[in-house]
């Protein structure tokens, strides 16, 4: 597979839309990096993938027979929290309403990227040959019948805490964060389409992990596309990127202080992955993450941060979303 820059990359992809052939994607969190394939010129051996149980690899899901070693080492809370001072001066400076402040975090285990991706639970699962695997549960956006719609997911707790559902959807952290999302993905939905509703608001989704249940809240946002929208997949898709959710509001300036707070490159992490086939897009974005560098594993995570939130709750938010999907 063949890395395209930006250009290239909407070109191919409003190529095989207009042509009706059915093709794969993968897009970086700075879109300088796309991969843009034919699912009939996909090899196995190099590239996996299963988007809601459609793919290239029939045996993905199988149960793993064996014990699962699972250490990772998280960011010092020294340094975690000058990076959230650095966004939390920011916000209330009034240079940013939500940012999505992450971390790389080293990871040793027995399962290798390919485990990972075989035996995950996940609507959206991704596996690079020695690149990376990613087991997103979130959806970034579907086309289908002249319909677009996104699902914004944010505001995660463990399920196993006594009344979590409720906690959950009282905080107003939580709820404060989730309202920004959903009007900034509203606005974005808005460039590319009309009538933009919000069809479903703040709803929970669990999810199964190897350390327990966690709960998340997720909404519904849908707009109506042009109807040459099948020739232009790239410009649409990229004219949404990255996307809001793994960023923040304002989105440009929002960049900024991630780049400035972060300290590395997030790579393909947080880009976003899907397939077009029978007149249908589907993609997630790429959450949930595993990267291998000169033979090391990190785990990419990170959450939403508010002028309401608290470094040590943000901190232990992180650690909570290090696991993988395998029961």
């Amino acid at each position: 597979m063949k890395a395209l820059d930006k250009e290239t990359a909407i070109a191919r992809m409003n190529t095989f839309g207009r042509n009706g052939t059915p093709f794969l994607f993968v897009i970086d969190y700075m879109q300088e990096h796309s991969y843009v394939e034919p699912l009939d010129g996909i090899d196995a051996s190099v590239c996996l993938y299963q988007f809601r149980g459609t793919g290239n690899a029939p045996d993905a899901g199988a149960r793993y027979a064996g014990t699962i070693d699972w250490e990772f080492t998280p960011p010092a809370p020294a340094d975690y929290r000058r990076s959230f001072d650095t966004v939390r001066r920011n916000l209330l400076g009034g240079n940013s309403y939500l940012t999505n402040l992450t971390c790389k975090v080293p990871l040793r285990t027995n399962l290798t990227l390919k485990d990972v991706f075989l035996h995950s639970h996940a609507l959206y699962k991704l596996w690079l040959k020695d690149r990376f695997v990613c087991f997103s549960p979130e959806i970034f956006v579907r086309m289908e019948e002249g319909r677009i719609k996104s699902f914004p997911m944010k505001g995660t707790i463990d399920a196993t805490l006594p009344h979590a559902e409720a906690i959950l959807l009282d905080d107003a952290k939580e709820a404060a964060e989730h309202a920004t999302i959903v009007d900034l993905i509203r606005n974005d939905l808005s460039m590319v389409s009309e009538h933009v509703t919000v069809a479903s608001y703040r709803y929970i989704d669990r999810l199964q992990t190897n350390k327990g249940p966690i709960l998340q809240t997720s909404s519904e946002i849908c707009g109506m596309l042009p109807g040459d929208y099948t020739k232009r997949l790239g410009d649409i898709l990229f004219s949404l990127l990255p996307a809001g959710s793994i960023t923040g509001a304002p989105k440009p300036r929002t960049m900024q202080i991630i780049a400035e707070a972060e300290g590395y490159e997030r790579g393909f992490y947080t880009g976003v992955m899907g397939c077009y086939a029978d007149g249908r897009l589907d993609s997630a974005v790429m959450i949930r993450f595993i990267e291998q560098e000169n033979g090391q594993l990190y785990f990419k995570a990170g959450g939403g941060i508010t002028a309401q939130s608290r470094w040590e709750s943000e901190y232990n938010e992180v650690i909570q979303k290090i696991y993988v999907p395998i029961y």
